[in-house]
């Protein structure tokens, strides 16, 4: 199971240690002599996680044809069935945004495959997801998790098909040796990443999350 610390209260507000580094600033002289691999304080906030994003395939349109009072309880069920899987899958809620999730695993096998569990339940509520999973080291500060892995996970999330699970080179290679499966989506350019990755699609439910038009 995920460390518990690293999720924090749904609605809950964090805030910078920043009173707490100003203290230690002005009482500790700087060690001019330390390397930089010899700074063990600031590599103690570093954790490493797999990051999932999700989101609700068309979200605004939907809600324009439900209307304002269905698409709440249809957002309520969704919402419900992805706390309630997640933490059978060893999951945790790191942060929620209306229609989406940011949740964090130790084991990026779990990640993976809570996102195709995932995918399959809601269509029974008539909704598609994308989600975006990459694991990478991150800052660990106040409960939230920061760092570029972060936003490569959720660059992910934003360019996935609907109905994709869309994960880094990092995740297909940390899980080689396993049961999951993945078709090649060849090289991608992130918005504010740089460089280019080579990406994968899961696969499940015997496909590789075509779109819709393909699924036949």
């Amino acid at each position: 199971m995920y460390p518990s610390h690293l999720a924090r209260p749904h609605g809950g507000s964090t805030h910078p240690r920043s009173m707490e580094r100003r203290v230690c600033s002005e009482t500790e002289p700087p060690n001019r002599s330390r390397r930089w691999f010899e700074d063990l304080e600031s590599f103690s906030r570093r954790v490493l996680t797999t990051v999932l994003f999700t989101d609700v395939v068309d979200s605004t349109g939907r809600l324009l044809e439900l209307g304002d009072r269905t698409w709440t309880e249809l957002l309520r069920s969704h919402q419900t069935r992805f706390r309630e899987r997640l933490g059978r899958f060893g999951g945790r809620e790191v942060d929620a945004a209306g229609d989406g999730f940011l949740a964090a695993f130790d084991v990026p096998t779990y990640a993976v495959a809570f996102a195709c569990s995932f995918h399959d339940e809601v269509i029974e509520l008539g909704l598609e997801v994308r989600t975006g999973v990459h694991t990478g080291e991150c800052e660990l500060e106040d409960g939230r998790l920061r760092g570029v892995a972060v936003h490569v996970g959720a660059r992910l999330a934003s360019i996935a098909r609907p109905g994709e699970v869309l994960v880094s080179a990092t995740v297909r290679d940390v899980v080689a040796g396993g049961e999951l499966r993945f078709a090649d989506r060849g090289l991608h350019e992130l918005r504010g990443v740089p460089g280019q990755r080579r990406l994968f699609a899961a696969l499940w439910n015997g496909t590789e999350a075509l779109l819709p038009e393909q699924r036949g």
